[in-house]
């Protein structure tokens, strides 16, 4: 299932992204081509099919993977498959397989099962500073999908991504609820804009396995100093979602920051970020 719209890509040297659904983006700082977290498959409605949460996608998938430009390098925060999708990333690697893929070391193995053993991988962990690619630095943040999991080496399960390129800082956090030291991490870095999960959590989800995430309450607190918040993580999954109607009002009572509602697939512009003043078309 897909969606037949062509989708507007970012033109090189123009700062814009694009929601791909569920933590899925590609951005254009306007001198990187970042891919994150790209779900674009329906591997999980058929690992799920016939079970009460069967994964059934809300939205189709924006565009198919031999659509998507070549990215300059891959982030994943995490294993989960709407994630690390193996769908996705395998045929993402086949078509560019000298694009390198960053990933939690803690989550090398399932990484060379599902994008590829001959895959290029950059095995990062929390509270690192690295540099993948000439030009664009990544401070690593650790995240804590309902809590904090890491391996026998002490190393995080699940990451967030700050992203600095071209005089552009851009905080993807993974899924994550708020932990300490998160908020403070945050402030050192400073981003001009953070992608933050609002499909909240709650017992029974727990219960089913089904591990949450910030709700939006939390995540426009934890944002409410950056100049642009894009919620994602909400109209994947009919079990795990919060009503969009409910995010565009929440933003239109937040003064501190722009709160933008993505629509999948749809480019938004990015213009004069750092002097705090947005546009988006």
């Amino acid at each position: 299932m897909r969606n037949d719209t062509n989708i507007s890509w970012p033109s090189p040297g123009s700062a814009g992204l694009i929601w791909l659904g569920q933590a899925g983006f590609f951005v254009e700082t306007g001198q990187h081509r970042i891919l994150i977290d790209p779900y674009l498959s329906d591997s999980l409605a058929r690992k799920y099919k016939g079970t009460h949460n069967d994964h059934q996608r809300m939205m189709p998938p924006p565009c198919a993977i031999e659509d998507i430009p070549r990215p300059d390098v891959v982030l994943i925060t995490h294993a989960h498959t709407d994630h690390m999708d193996p769908d996705t990333l395998g045929p993402l690697f086949a078509r560019f397989p000298d694009v390198p893929f960053v990933v939690p070391v803690s989550k090398l193995d399932d990484a060379k099962s599902r994008i590829g053993t001959g895959a290029r991988l950059i095995g990062t962990y929390a509270d690192e500073t690295i540099i993948p690619i000439d030009g664009l630095t990544l401070t690593v943040f650790p995240a804590a999908h309902e809590t904090c999991i890491y391996d026998a080496e002490g190393h995080d399960f699940f990451l967030g991504y700050g992203i600095e390129s071209a005089g552009l800082k851009i905080f993807h956090s993974g899924d994550t609820i708020p932990f300490a030291g998160l908020s403070e991490r945050l402030a050192k870095f400073a981003p001009d804009i953070a992608l933050l999960p609002v499909n909240g959590r709650d017992k029974s989800r727990l219960e089913q396995g089904i591990p949450g995430n910030m709700t939006l309450a939390e995540a426009l607190e934890l944002g409410r100093k950056i100049p642009l918040i894009i919620p994602h993580h909400w109209g994947m999954f009919s079990f795990n979602t919060i009503d969009p109607a409910v995010i565009l009002a929440a933003a239109q009572e937040c003064p501190d920051s722009q709160i933008k509602l993505p629509v999948c697939g749809e480019l938004m512009h990015i213009d004069k970020i750092n002097g705090r003043e947005t546009h988006q078309g």
